[in-house]
């Protein structure tokens, strides 16, 4: 069954090839077209286009069928094209000619659409927690570790004193950085659609405010040319904001990876995080870091995708929107894994003390020194030079006492001020006004 079929069918290669993996996509879908279709129906029925009787029957078999979603037994049946075309077969076997009703004033085109947006307005919600949970251990650590001096390296050379404290609280730092993104993502999602038809309206007199409202949405996208162009570009700037959490967590996992390795030797791990090789017995491998790494760097790579597919479209639909289903849904959850590994491993994670006791880390201080002189009135450009003739005289004597006292050092962390920021940022979001919304519909 096809929503737009007359009286002929398509030859089965054409609809094989077109179709693809749509149906396996519109699992992720199926709940939320049936929110969007609770509201349209309570639209139609306030501008007349269904009666009461027939809105309060739909509406009924709607909420079972969000039921069955919910329990994980609904299934798009064998020739049936899409999850539209299937909740639709199901209202007009149930209740015949009103089923057939549904899709007045609607196109797919705004009907995938809505879908869309209120799928990434949930899983940037449920992102945004799995991002929050890692982001308060990071922070935990950084105070936890913070008097544990680690080596700072530039060029992967060595350069000055850090500290795990420092390590472990600029990737929380980091983490607040990529929710602001990924609230700019979630404003640009959570805008209705729904009444832009095929991209050109409609002659009924819909009630766009209405269907807004009923979904907790935050405003129109009010002109219908650009709510279809918006499709293409909300998956692309979605993308971009996983992309940047994505790269948070690379970039901390190629960390732990190297940390790890014997030559740096600052980490170590419980033996049942990381695995052997089939010949080496002495192995313990960072496996989940360096997956993490690669999935993050495959999301990464997801904007740029996106863009490449939509780079050349002209305004209006086309049917090249559809493969980016297969590229975005299944990122928000590959990523929010990478986020629960990421956590799993930095909570058993063993760090360890008096690293720069070692001698090969004597020139860490050769800054300190500088300062030093520097505070005794020395110009700096002399100090540094006094210092440098030091080293390479052999005669560089050094202490490892340190002060670094001002915001953001590793005297002064800034956890409160990092946490507030990150608290300022999640409460932008005003999830609970989409839940309360959805739940009324529910009802």
């Amino acid at each position: 069954m096809t929503l737009w079929q007359k009286d002929k069918s398509a030859l089965q290669e054409v609809t094989d090839f077109t179709t693809g993996d749509d149906r396996a996509m519109d699992r992720y879908l199926a709940r939320f077209d049936v929110l969007g279709s609770l509201a349209h129906i309570r639209m139609l029925e306030s501008i007349g286009l269904l009666s009461d009787e027939e809105r309060t029957a739909l509406s009924a078999e709607l909420k079972k069928i969000y039921a069955t979603i919910e329990a994980g037994t609904f299934e798009i049946q064998e020739g049936v094209e899409d999850i539209h075309s299937q909740v639709e077969l199901m209202l007009t076997q149930t209740l015949g000619e009103s089923g057939k009703k549904i899709h007045s004033g609607r196109s797919r085109n705004d009907q995938v659409l809505v879908d869309i947006k209120l799928f990434i307005r949930h899983e940037i919600q449920k992102l945004a927690e799995s991002v929050k949970q890692l982001f308060d251990l990071l922070l935990a650590k950084s105070e936890e570790h913070k008097d544990k001096l680690l080596p700072g390296y530039t060029h992967l050379q060595l350069a000055m004193p850090s500290s795990f404290g420092l390590w472990f609280g600029a990737y929380a730092e980091s983490l607040v950085d990529d929710v602001i993104t990924l609230h700019a993502a979630y404003q640009v999602a959570n805008k209705n659609p729904l009444g832009s038809g095929a991209g050109y309206g409609s002659s009924f007199p819909l009630d766009r405010k209405m269907t807004t409202e009923l979904l907790g949405f935050d405003d129109l996208n009010y002109n219908v040319v650009y709510a279809q162009m918006g499709r293409g570009k909300t998956e692309k700037i979605t993308s971009a904001a996983l992309g940047n959490v994505a790269a948070t967590l690379s970039r901390l996992a190629m960390d732990a990876c190297l940390y790890l390795n014997p030559h740096f030797g600052f980490i170590k791990f419980p033996d049942e995080l990381t695995t052997g090789s089939s010949i080496m017995p002495h192995k313990k491998n960072p496996d989940v870091f360096e997956l993490v790494r690669a999935r993050c760097n495959s999301i990464q790579a997801l904007a740029n995708e996106i863009t490449l597919v939509t780079a050349n479209l002209p305004s209006g639909y086309h049917r090249d929107l559809q493969v980016l289903k297969e590229k975005l849904f299944p990122a928000f959850q590959t990523l929010r894994s990478c986020l629960q590994m990421t956590h799993q491993m930095i909570s058993h994670m063993e760090v360890k003390a008096n690293i720069l006791e070692d001698n090969q880390y004597q020139f860490l201080f050769s800054v300190e020194e500088v300062n030093k002189l520097v505070l005794q009135g020395v110009p700096f450009r002399d100090a540094y030079k006094q210092i440098g003739r030091n080293i390479e005289k052999g005669t560089f004597t050094y202490s490892k006492k340190l002060n670094h006292t001002h915001e953001g050092s590793m005297g002064n962390l800034c956890t409160a001020e990092i946490k507030a920021m990150m608290d300022t940022q999640l409460q932008s979001f005003q999830f609970q006004k989409a839940q309360d919304a959805l739940a009324r519909l529910l009802k």
